[in-house]
């Protein structure tokens, strides 16, 4: 092990323990104070940040990786806004999940505690690097952020503000450790650490996820990628559907609830699509279809087998014709990522066997996928989504990112 990374994941154990000790009061003073600093410090973060959009323009990175890497007045606002409102929720640290006395007398109880140090492992978007600062210092766990190359300068900005920030409110130790070495092979070695890291969240593209797993002795949560899809029922309102498609496609195709496949049901296909067409063409949204729809209308571009599997992250959609809810659900289930999807519909028994029998972490009845945020569930922020089963599924908050223990109390109860 490297020198660089024993002394890195000792003092992150260390402050963990530490961590601990803060009352729910000081947390949410150190979350305000931060959130305060990231306003006062606009000028300072678009001017770093500048120096990372430079760089990718010189690197020809498309225009959806610099979409996710640049930062504006709006989202510092947004950043500072999700640091209020996590100061502003309830502390599960320390909650009683359940309390009974069991027949000879012990009182046992189980309790929410912090998961202990968690290694974030992300790509271009500078806001995880505040997002997982709050919603980490919140739960009482350190966090080792290792941004992506990309976002350097932006993110060394943002952590040594918040650090700063953690000084101003008395705090004498860091929970957050921005991991300054950009090579790979550190990486590679944090992930072997499960000595000292208790948890990994990857956030990125399918290959980045795909490399930490295979890498990581320690525990990952993850998603792949987001393959979401919208279905069109046969009674859905075809005026909100067109809104709910434009939004969830266009609003910011870049990121993992942007909608990448739309279902329609074929009693429909002839009102909504050439809407959709006429709406996407308007927008540059390119349309690649299946047989059937091409059909109906013409100038869609032909799908091919991959496109129902893929995640564009661009103003790029598939779209296909289905005769029956039940073959909408089977697509889903065959080719999507477990992420998000969405049925139109105003019939409340096939929105229903729609959400029970699709097989993914969020299901929606009537709205975007877009949704699927946590922010938008509530949550403050949300350090990640899961497609996993167990532990966490769909957007992590602040629950998702506690573990619990058994504590016992008892008079000197002795076991015959």
């Amino acid at each position: 092990m490297s020198k660089y990374v024993q002394q890195l994941t000792r003092e992150a154990k260390i402050s963990s323990y530490k961590l601990i000790n803060l009352s729910s009061k000081e947390k949410n003073h150190a979350l305000r104070i931060m959130a305060e600093d990231i306003i006062a410090s606009r000028a300072l973060l678009l001017k770093e940040n500048a120096k990372d959009l430079e760089r990718a323009l010189k690197n020809n990175l498309g225009q959806s990786f610099l979409d996710r890497l640049k930062l504006t007045q709006e989202r510092l606002q947004a950043m500072s806004d999700s640091l209020k409102a996590v100061a502003d929720l309830n502390d599960p640290v320390g909650e009683i999940i359940s309390s009974s006395v069991l027949a000879n007398g012990i009182v046992l109880e189980k309790v929410r505690v912090p998961i202990g140090v968690v290694l974030i492992v992300y790509e271009a978007r500078p806001n995880v690097t505040s997002d997982c600062c709050g919603l980490l210092f919140k739960t009482s766990n350190v966090g080792i952020l290792r941004g992506g190359r990309d976002a350097y300068y932006s993110n060394r900005a943002i952590a040594g503000i918040l650090n700063r920030s953690i000084k101003k409110a008395g705090i004498n130790f860091s929970p957050f450790f921005l991991v300054e070495k950009a090579d790979y092979s550190t990486v590679d070695e944090l992930l072997k650490q499960n000595e000292t890291i208790d948890l990994v969240i990857p956030r990125g593209g399918e290959s980045l996820i795909r490399k930490v797993v295979e890498t990581s002795t320690i525990p990952v949560i993850k998603h792949y990628k987001g393959v979401c899809h919208i279905f069109v029922d046969k009674y859905g309102d075809l005026k909100k559907a067109l809104d709910i498609c434009l939004n969830a496609k266009v609003q910011r195709p870049s990121v993992c609830n942007a909608v990448e496949t739309i279902l329609v049901h074929k009693d429909i296909a002839k009102k909504f699509l050439f809407s959709l067409k006429e709406k996407f063409d308007s927008l540059g949204v390119e349309i690649r279809a299946d047989e059937k729809s091409r059909q109906i209308v013409k100038g869609f571009k032909k799908a091919v087998s991959k496109d129902w599997s893929q995640e564009y992250l661009d103003l790029t959609v598939s779209l296909k014709i289905v005769d029956t809810i039940e073959e909408a659900i089977a697509h889903i289930n065959l080719y999507g990522s477990h992420h998000t999807e969405s049925i139109i519909s105003k019939d409340k028994k096939r929105a229903d066997k729609f959400v029970k029998e699709v097989d993914s972490a969020c299901c929606f009845v009537n709205i975007s996928t877009r949704f699927s945020d946590g922010f938008e569930f509530g949550l403050g922020a949300e350090i990640g989504i899961s497609t996993d089963k167990l532990h966490a599924r769909g957007p992590m908050g602040l629950k998702e990112l506690t573990t619990y223990k058994w504590i016992g109390r008892g008079q000197g109860q002795i076991r015959t």
